[in-house]
């Protein structure tokens, strides 16, 4: 049976499974109930890894040909939109000897090309559905067949919390998982969703990308800068990860956008711009701007300074702006360096803005890049 719990940061945390095993033990026990006319209040489904792993039901229906099962989602400490929410599996005989799989209500469907499911299928992953054909085949044997219908209530709203409208996944939630299980890191399953959009969008033809650590910088690149939206991904705080993905995959030109305060970090060689991780922006602005000569009585304003947007103010006051500049060139020469020792390595340009004052600073005129990236 599959260890219960692991250790990470120092703490014990619980591991939980995916939406992809919530459907396999649906699939399970809707599969006993019709064809073996059993209700089981547990199974047991086999991951990937050939561990076995027990999950509870949460209800059982039966009709004259078909039945429903219910499991309650449970991912363990690493809580995200799906945690808790109702995945349901209903089965029906077949007449021929497949295991056909479809998605139901709450179960979205792919309308870009780029992921693993063609586009119009139902958003159940590759793995999660050969877990679901195992389960079910244990059960009937070689010479029956069976539809299955993934569904969930919930679905369509929990979505909205969710990546899946940036990846073409239109009407709920995907039924995904490679392992079967969730590890209790929250940031390895945001890290995989952005190298799968970074997947798609490489499949779609694109060979250009445009970096953002969040809604404020995508929000400038389009209605500011006016650049392709297509072209943007979400790099959140995992920048250097991002990059990394970015060289991988083999993109050729990457322009990354962002608010000063976010990507300054960068500027000092922090690729995880989490606070948690760093929080050097005083002293990183503070550092640029002794560098050019700015007094220090000014220097100890801008340490007392929350955020850069209020440092912004001292800095136009005082007549610094060009310390913009160094960092910005400093961010790309710090990207640049990140990537250097592999092939191939992608021309990185930078944007700069803050909330109050916008555009701050670019590696390449501001009109070429909105022409470059328009």
């Amino acid at each position: 049976m599959m260890e219960e719990y692991v250790f990470y940061n120092g703490k014990k945390l619980r591991k939980g499974y995916t939406t992809g095993s919530c459907a396999a033990a649906a699939a399970t026990a809707a599969a006993l109930c019709l064809f073996k006319d059993q209700h089981h209040e547990e199974v047991h489904i086999q991951l990937p890894s050939q561990e076995w792993l027990k999950i509870p039901i949460h209800a059982i229906e039966r009709e004259a040909d078909l039945s429903r099962a219910y499991v309650i989602k449970d991912g363990g400490d690493d809580v995200d939109a799906t945690d808790g929410m109702l995945i349901g599996v209903e089965i029906t005989h077949s007449e021929n000897t497949g295991v056909e799989i479809d998605g139901g209500i709450g179960i979205g469907r792919v309308t870009e090309p780029g992921l693993s499911n063609q586009v119009g299928e139902a958003a159940i992953n590759p793995v999660p559905r050969r877990m679901i054909v195992d389960s079910v085949r244990k059960i009937i044997g070689e010479k029956q067949g069976a539809k299955v219908v993934v569904f969930a209530p919930a679905g369509e709203e929990i979505a909205k919390q969710t990546m899946n409208r940036r990846l073409g996944i239109i009407g709920g939630i995907s039924i995904l998982g490679t392992s079967g299980i969730v590890t209790p890191m929250s940031e390895e399953g945001w890290k995989q969703s952005i190298s799968l959009e970074l997947e798609m969008k490489w499949q779609q033809g694109h060979r250009k990308i445009i970096l953002c650590p969040g809604n404020y910088g995508e929000d400038f690149a389009v209605h500011v800068l006016c650049l392709d939206k297509e072209k943007i991904v979400s790099m959140s705080n995992f920048v250097g990860y991002v990059l990394k993905e970015v060289q991988r995959i083999g993109f050729e030109q990457v322009l990354m956008v962002g608010h000063l305060g976010k990507l300054i970090k960068v500027s000092a060689g922090i690729f995880s711009t989490h606070s948690k991780d760093a929080d050097a922006r005083t002293e990183i602005l503070i550092a640029n701007l002794a560098l050019l000569g700015m007094p220090r009585e000014t220097l100890q304003q801008i340490q007392s300074c929350v955020t850069t947007e209020a440092a912004g103010e001292i800095i136009a006051q005082e007549g610094y702006e060009e310390v913009y500049q160094m960092i910005v060139e400093k961010i790309k020469q710090r990207s640049q360096n990140l990537l250097k020792y592999r092939k191939p390595e992608p021309t990185i340009e930078v944007v700069l803005f803050s909330s109050k004052r916008g555009y701050l600073a670019s590696t390449s005129p501001l009109e070429t890049v909105m022409e470059e990236w328009e």
